[in-house]
């Protein structure tokens, strides 16, 4: 029986039927016109009908008593799991709106809850073929660990560096012996030379002896230890040989066992063309699946499974959004109730052949955000320019969009040499950039922002009451890649980042800041703000870690360094439009 068939025989199940997912709207919907075309996923304003289905779904989820769940909105946040939830609106044949909903991953251990739509595979099922081919693999892991652990490996690692230690020591000693002995023969055959030619002979041949005993001596001390080492390494070699079969095996199993487990996750679209795992991951781009694999957790979000019973049950898909219950997580920056875009790296392929032949809202990010915008110059000389870039507006050209600081100043100045960009600002950041007309202008300020000497100054509105004065933020970041460009705090392999606030003044429930970088990471002070070891509080604007406003309000306000031709220290500063 193929995977599909078997999703199939399942949805046919009356716990999975459409009636018992397909929610009818509580409120009235009269009056609120019907989308034109379905949800640009990745990049979206939620439609009235899919904020007045999350209203419905939070409510639920604040009040229901069936499953329990530590979201860590109450209570200590330790073991706390916030989750991402979906509502699509869907239409019946007859007509009829009403909304599915889902979770992303499980919630509550499980992956089958009443009033929310299955999962596209579930592995956690009696029958599933995960439970024993993974208890298989556990097995390996605990032999594994076994062995790694034994006593006599920690034994024999400990007789191999004290032999070596010894070797070395004893070698050592010899040598020094052999070296004393050697300038000892030197002097006896020095003053051998007054004897007459047969004792002079004689002590030659003595001599040679006395060297030949030593080269011996050192041989067989060698032979000695080098007896001893190479039984233990024989000994620990096949306890590593043995580690080294089982890691194999286990990595064979384990590989075999998520190509499987990718195979049961077959995606249909409205065509009822259907692709597993596997094929999708294997036909996108690099950039996302490197090595043609799916990331971990692929097709568990809750996106593809709104999609999956949809198109499985014969609903229209209408609009669709997803959004964040609970606490954010350590290394993310997630806000309660906030809609977010699906994610890209585990998302992007299924989406693309679940959505192929629907019209879709258009994609902002092929709009060009500069457009009617003018970038003003504030000061320019023979060897530098500095402008006040807008919100909105690209410091470099992007994969889709050209128009950007770099191709305005390469316009206005054409005679100019060199890569004119020194440092960037975020698309969404206004503020000072400096220009570089000469590669020498170019090289002495690149050197200068690489040595920190660069001072920068950014004012910042953020959603809240900063607590204090003032205050340092060090924590490090790295790309999220599974949805790029959000940055994650990681602690392992993120760059270290520091930042130093001010507060200016707080009111009406904000406080503006000065934000003084001391590194330039991406999206530093947006995640520093925003992240709950920061200030936990996101600056107001921020799409991708806080809310949407009418901009960004972050703004890059002062800016001093040594002038690349004169040495002589200058500065420039201009105010925001917020």
């Amino acid at each position: 029986m193929g995977p599909l068939i078997a999703y199939l025989l399942k949805m046919s199940d009356a716990m999975y039927c459409a009636q018992q997912c397909f929610t009818p709207f509580s409120t009235s919907i009269e009056g609120i016109a019907l989308p034109e075309r379905f949800t640009f996923p990745f990049y979206y304003e939620p439609h009235r009908l899919c904020e007045l289905a999350a209203s419905e779904l939070q409510a639920h989820l604040e009040q229901q008593q069936t499953w329990q769940h530590n979201f860590g909105l109450t209570g200590p946040r330790e073991g706390a799991i916030g989750k991402m939830f979906g509502v699509l609106v869907v239409q019946k044949a007859d007509g009829e709106l009403g909304y599915l909903k889902a979770f992303s991953g499980k919630l509550a251990e499980q992956n089958l809850l009443p009033g929310f739509v299955p999962p596209v595979f579930d592995m956690l099922t009696q029958d599933s073929f995960f439970h024993g081919e993974q208890l298989a693999i556990n097995q390996l892991t605990a032999e594994l660990e076994s062995l790694q652990q034994a006593p006599e490996l920690a034994s024999l690692s400990d007789e191999l560096n004290t032999l070596n230690a010894g070797k070395a020591a004893a070698v050592a000693e010899l040598r020094a012996e052999i070296i004393e002995n050697r300038k000892a023969r030197k002097a006896r055959r020095v003053a051998g030379e007054r004897l007459d030619a047969q004792a002079f002979e004689d002590l030659q041949q003595q001599l040679g002896r006395e060297s030949v005993a030593e080269k011996h001596r050192l041989r067989l001390l060698n032979e000695q230890w080098d007896s001893q080492i190479a039984e233990r390494e024989h000994r620990l070699s096949a306890l590593q040989d043995e580690i080294e079969v089982l890691k194999q095996q286990r990595a064979s199993q384990s590989n075999a066992l998520q190509r499987k487990l990718f195979a049961q996750y077959c995606f249909l679209n409205q065509a009822g063309e259907v692709k597993d795992l596997n094929t999708l991951f294997s036909l996108s781009t690099k950039s996302l699946s490197p090595k043609g694999l799916p990331p971990a957790g692929a097709g568990e979000c809750a996106a593809p499974k709104l999609l999956q019973f949809a198109f499985a049950n014969g609903l229209k898909p209408v609009a669709m959004a997803e959004f964040w219950w609970g606490a954010s997580p350590k290394s993310e920056v997630k806000q309660h109730k906030q809609f977010y875009g699906a994610c890209h790296g585990k998302c992007e392929p299924i989406l693309a052949h679940m959505l192929s032949g629907i019209a879709l809202d258009d994609n902002p990010l092929l709009n060009n955000p500069a457009e009617g915008k003018d970038l003003s110059i504030i000061y320019q000389d023979e060897a530098i320019a500095v402008v006040n870039k807008p919100a909105e507006f690209l410091s470099v050209p992007g994969k889709h969009v050209t128009d950007s600081v770099y191709s305005r100043m390469r316009q206005a100045f054409p005679k100019a040499t060199g890569p004119l960009i020194v440092h960037r600002l975020d698309m969404s950041t206004s503020g000072l950039m400096v220009i570089a007309l000469s590669s020498e202008a170019n090289t002495a300020l690149v050197q200068q922002f690489i040595g920190r000497t660069v001072e920068k100054r950014y004012l910042a509105r953020v959603a809240g009451e900063v607590q204090g004065e003032e205050g340092e933020i060090t924590l490090p970041l790295r790309v999220d890649l599974d949805d790029r460009p959000r940055q994650l705090v990681c602690f392992e392999h993120g760059k270290h980042a520091h930042t130093y606030w001010l507060v200016k003044s707080r009111g009406e429930g904000t406080t503006l800041l000065s934000l003084f970088p001391k590194t330039g990471r991406t999206h530093q002070l947006r995640v520093h703000c925003a992240h709950q070891d920061g200030l936990g509080m996101p600056i107001i604007g921020d799409d991708l870690y806080g809310a949407k406003a009418n901009r960004l309000h972050l703004h890059a306000q002062y800016l001093a360094f040594n002038h690349p031709i004169s040495g002589e220290r200058v500065s420039f500063s201009c105010d925001p439009d917020f």
